[in-house]
């Protein structure tokens, strides 16, 4: 089997697998029962966001999927933080 083949099938079960993480994400963002059960769907749909777009990137051999991986990293870093002060204290940001 060839390598290439054998890569472009790995990352295809990959992203299924994504996709299929996803899929629960977002199952579990409509139907949290606590808001702290949605952040943490939330984050998971990022992170699995992000791991989708890198294995695009991948499988095109094209850079700029990379540069927006780390734009949805550091997007989903500040919102996971912005969440997380506002479920815990009240407000964003502090007088």
């Amino acid at each position: 089997m060839n390598a290439i083949v054998l890569l472009d099938w790995a990352a295809g079960f990959a992203q299924f697998c994504l996709m299929a993480a996803m899929t629960c994400a977002g199952i579990r963002l409509i139907r949290g029962p606590a808001a702290q059960d949605r952040v943490l769907a939330l984050d998971a749909l990022y992170v699995n966001g992000m791991l989708s777009i890198l294995l695009l990137g991948i499988r095109s051999t094209s850079t700029i999927y990379f540069d927006m991986a780390v734009l949805i990293a550091l997007f989903a870093f500040v919102s996971s933080m912005a969440l997380s002060k506002f479920l815990l204290r009240g407000e964003v940001i502090e007088p």
